[in-house]
């Protein structure tokens, strides 16, 4: 398939006017319920052209879509791991290289053009947690043992793990790759330098404390940086998304309209548009991160805890009642 040229950006108040009739299409797995493990899609990752889109699921079912055609015959089914897969995630300069982490204490990284696992890496403990460097050399990825484990695509052994002190939920990379942020249980973000995992940044109170980011009430479980790296952008249990700048590390503004605990959160490729997930309540909502301003609700119908941008086009995809469905795909496009 072609590369996906970029859509034009729109502002706030042509984003209703021109997307208010998109469609949603669902991408439906037949053969998604194993046994008596309900399905459950558990993470959605497009990859770097937006040609293909993997979701991963609680009954092991790893498959990447073709998001132009819905029917599963255009998919394609990884098989291995022995148990839910927690996470995936292509690498960002490698169009069809696969990461998937599985609670079986497995990583793989997969060529989806041959179905081919081309390496893994065992031992992992009950993994959940992925983030690449952006120069797909390495990559990060924890367990609920609060144990970071450094990787590299080309290994079987991890180059270097780093244990943490406080439960560690999620994780993001600067766009440089030379700092990472991990949202704790404390309701608070780290940032840190990578490789090597060292504080950045201290108080100005306490020049030994190292400085965090302290937004929630309760934990904070999922982040998100901005594609222009403006905003950095976490969700907590407490129903909050908080918006920081990145340059005085300030919460500009809260978005409170969510209900539930915020799964996932994902900025559109212009950085304009934010949505949360969360796995309470029906529907989701498109904010304008500039300002906070709703300005599109989607029906679903269901919670829909895990949402994820299309890397070039206002295509949101988003897990709803355990199923794939992509928002804003042309449903008369070949």
């Amino acid at each position: 398939m072609a590369p996906t040229r970029p859509r034009q950006s729109f502002s706030k108040e042509r984003f209703w006017e021109k997307l208010k009739d998109s469609k949603t299409q669902t991408y439906h797995d037949p053969t998604a319920t194993r046994g008596t493990v309900s399905h459950g899609l558990r993470t959605i990752a497009w990859n770097p052209l937006g040609t293909l889109i993997a979701t991963g699921a609680a009954d092991r079912t790893l498959r990447v879509w073709n998001p132009e055609r819905q029917n599963v015959r255009y998919s394609t089914e990884l098989r291995g791991h022995s148990a839910g897969i927690e996470r995936v995630a292509f690498n960002p300069v490698k169009d069809a290289e696969l990461c998937s982490v599985s609670s079986d204490g497995v990583v793989k990284f997969w060529d989806v053009r041959t179905k081919a696992v081309i390496n893994e890496i065992k031992g992992l403990g009950d993994a959940f947690t992925l983030a690449w460097c952006p120069d797909g050399e390495s990559l990060v990825v924890g367990n609920k043992a609060d144990n970071l484990f450094v990787l590299s695509p080309t290994q079987s052994n991890p180059i270097a793990s780093h244990q943490q002190s406080v439960q560690t939920n999620q994780l993001v990379f600067c766009h440089s790759g030379k700092k990472i942020f991990l949202t704790t249980g404390e309701g608070r973000v780290k940032i840190l330098s990578y490789p090597d995992f060292r504080p950045i940044l201290y108080s100005s109170y306490d020049p030994g404390l190292p400085f965090t980011l302290n937004g929630h009430t309760s934990s904070c479980l999922s982040i998100d940086l901005q594609p222009t790296a403006r905003l950095l952008a976490t969700g907590g249990s407490d129903s909050i998304i908080a918006l920081w700048d990145t340059t005085e590390w300030i919460c500009q503004r809260s978005l409170i309209d969510m209900t539930g605990p915020v799964r996932s959160i994902s900025f559109s490729f212009d950085g304009s548009y934010i949505v949360g997930g969360s796995d309470e309540g029906p529907g989701l909502e498109i904010v304008h991160a500039e300002t906070g301003e709703n300005v599109l609700s989607l029906k679903t119908a269901g919670p829909c805890p895990i949402v994820a941008w299309h890397p070039s086009r206002y295509w949101l995809a988003y897990s709803d009642l355990g199923s794939l469905k992509i928002w804003g795909v042309d449903p008369e496009r070949k």
